[in-house]
């Protein structure tokens, strides 16, 4: 066999693809002196380091390409890079689909010592080609991590503990999320990284999704599809076969179609700023990927000598050996190729901030655009913690253009409003800075839904975390997160967050009162799973699901509370209480939002309303203390506005508040 330039030209894609009777090869190595193929193709193993034959032509931009016949879907393959006289090492692909374990490929080694694997993305086929996400103000986020969300085996036995969760597994639970009445999942980060275990922010190998969250054991895999093929008979759709489901890639792309055919879209968490700090031990990987002298890790090719707890990748302008081009062009490649490969249905970048510090402003701007020209419905969230965070949102040239940025706002005020709540009836809750918050959110945004906001995500609560915080309910009530006081507390959190002009997010486990801090090392920290079990024997966690489902599906049936329009117009510190009206210009299906954490029950308030009339109570929040509650304190379904007005609204009604909670009165049931 001999590498040839047949199929060859400037337009040829990077990495392996599969072409003809055989696969183009591409790499970036400017500074070697020759990059040979290596591997096992087919019954042939070509693994000769310095073979003549084997040899890439490199062109002037230094990309190194060649075309080998007979290449299949599976083969293996290394590159073998001369550099300096005196380094040469075997590397892996930077943009292989796939790398080899010693389970999928008895005789290889583990990672990172692992072999890259030649892969034909067409071989899935998609049972679901016109997934359209939803529009960016009716998102609601689901944030989860493969590792630790969910995983029961063929005995059913729960193996986050041991082995970790893995794509099929958040199947198990699919039908959970759509009762919930979330549109979106967001995966963290699922680039390959060097340990079993990891929140995924130290990735390594950007284009192989991780190999640990793969299921390699045919009994598994046989058990896996027996419940993938009832998702899909249940929506009418074609069944799996179990070698679509052999690889760990085919996983992820049956996690992304099922998912689309219960209508929830995906989206990744995606690491541009830094790669895992392993990838400095790694002589495989892309450190010093061209094999030059180490030392100065700014000749190290894809990096700087700047860390941020990993090394951070040259992406700025201007460097010595300006190699940026390429290197951004590497990074802006992922994108495109989640998108087009896996479907993918968004974006969030983390620490944006990060890029930014490190003179990747331009680069940022880039990023987006790129991904974009794919399909403009998708949304790409930036973390960007400048105190101009508006910057994340507003175009190019005096921002980056990200459609919507991670906002910390309504967490802080929202979580020191429940902490003065617990710390008695007599303390004092500060409703205005509520009050303050929800009528400016981020200064200067275009849009107020462009503000991602949440109370619980994978650092706040992350017991590795510095600055790690409580649960909600262990935060409103830190002796029995289980109590009234923290149910009917972490009630009204919710439902300010689901009511406030913004892009939601829930971390795994919120939605059924989890009060545990999260980690992603089970082993190394026992007992902090999430705990499933509770849906299914603690009333008390029944009940609250029960709440934010019907909490999730009221953001969703009521525009009004997707929308742009908010007004205060009420707010009474000594009572706990605050009011606000939520609309839409010219459409006429208002809202009013009645949120307490005062602990006794107001029986007859003069509340404003916004028109006269009869107005419903679609919501209530007390319901659902020992759902369905039979002392309900409330309205009886509705109420009739009229009269003069207050709080400078046209109308008045006398309204029952019950303690701790949230009311919301509107036109109509909703969509």
């Amino acid at each position: 066999m001999k590498v040839t330039q047949d199929h060859i030209s400037q337009d040829t894609k990077m990495g392996a693809n599969l072409i003809a009777d055989g696969a183009t090869f591409r790499v970036w190595a400017p500074r070697a002196q020759a990059v040979y193929l290596n591997g096992r193709f087919g019954t042939t193993d070509l693994w000769d380091k310095e073979k003549p034959e084997l040899r890439l032509k490199k062109d002037d931009r230094g990309y190194w390409a060649g075309f080998l016949h007979g290449v299949r879907d599976g083969d293996q393959y290394l590159f073998y890079v001369v550099g300096d006289p005196t380094r040469k090492n075997f590397k892996r692909d930077p943009y292989a689909r796939e790398l080899t374990t010693p389970e999928t490929h008895p005789g290889t080694f583990q990672y990172p010592l692992c072999n890259c694997i030649v892969r034909d993305p067409g071989h899935y086929r998609w049972r679901v080609t016109d997934f359209r996400p939803p529009a960016f103000n009716d998102l609601i986020i689901y944030e989860l991590h493969i590792g630790t969300f969910f995983a029961m085996d063929s005995s059913n036995r729960d193996r986050r503990a041991t082995r970790g969760g893995q794509y099929l597994d958040v199947l198990d639970r699919l039908e959970h999320l759509q009762d919930l009445g979330i549109n979106a999942i967001e995966l963290l980060p699922i680039h390959e990284f060097a340990s079993p275990i990891s929140r995924g922010y130290d990735g390594i190998d950007l284009f192989s999704p991780e190999m640990d969250y793969g299921e390699t054991n045919a009994v598994e895999q046989a058990h896996y599809l027996t419940k993938i093929n009832r998702l899909l008979r249940n929506r009418s759709a074609r069944e799996l076969t179990l070698d679509e489901i052999r690889t760990s890639i085919n996983q992820l792309k049956v996690l992304i179609d099922v998912c689309h055919l219960y209508g929830i879209a995906v989206l990744l968490d995606v690491v541009y700023n830094h790669a895992g700090g392993a990838v400095r031990d790694q002589n495989s990987g892309l450190w010093f990927f061209d094999e030059m002298p180490r030392g100065n890790p700014n000749d190290s090719l894809y990096f700087t000598d700047k860390d941020h707890t990993g090394p951070v990748f040259a992406f700025w302008e201007g460097q010595e050996n300006d190699f940026t081009r390429d290197v951004q062009g590497f990074l802006l490649n992922n994108p495109r190729f989640f998108i087009e490969e896996y479907k993918v249905d968004g974006f969030r970048y983390d620490q944006v901030t990060v890029i930014d510090e490190h003179g990747g402003w331009f680069f940022a701007q880039r990023l987006v655009e790129k991904a974009r020209d794919l399909d403009r419905r998708k949304p790409h969230i930036a973390e960007f913690w400048h105190n101009d965070r508006f910057k994340a949102v507003v175009p190019p040239p005096h921002g980056l253009g990200f459609d919507a940025v991670w906002h910390d706002g309504l967490r802080r005020t929202i979580r020191r409003m429940i902490a003065q709540a617990a710390a008695g009836r007599d303390s004092r809750v500060h409703m205005e800075e509520l009050a303050g918050r929800l009528r400016h959110g981020i200064h200067n945004v275009p849009f107020r839904w462009q503000a991602v906001e949440y109370l619980e995500s994978h650092d706040v609560i992350d017991l590795g975390h510095d600055d790690r915080e409580p649960r909600i309910p262990k935060l409103a009530d830190f002796n029995n997160p289980h109590s009234w006081y923290a149910t009917s507390r972490s009630r009204v959190a919710a439902g300010l967050l689901l009511t406030a002009p913004c892009i939601p997010i829930l971390f795994m486990g919120q939605e059924f009162l989890e009060d545990k801090f999260w980690s992603d090392n089970e082993q190394a920290h026992p007992g902090h799973l999430i705990h499933w079990e509770g849906l299914a024997s603690n009333k008390t966690m029944k009940d609250y699901f029960q709440f934010m489902k019907e909490l999730v599906w009221l953001h969703r049936r009521q525009p009004a509370l997707r929308g742009e329009n908010l007004n205060v117009f009420h707010v009474h510190e000594d009572n706990r209480i605050i009011a606000f009206h939520r609309w839409i210009d010219g459409v006429g299906r208002d809202v009013v939002v009645v949120c307490s954490l005062n602990e006794s029950t107001f029986w007859s308030y003069e509340m404003g309303f916004p028109q006269g009339g009869p107005w419903l109570e679609v919501f209530n929040s007390d319901v659902y203390e020992n759902w369905v509650n039979p002392w309900t304190a409330g309205n009886q379904g509705g109420v009739f506005a009229g009269g003069d007005g207050r709080h400078g609204l046209p109308s008045v009604a006398s309204i029952v508040i019950p303690a701790n909670s949230i009311l919301v009165f509107a036109r109509d049931q909703g969509d």
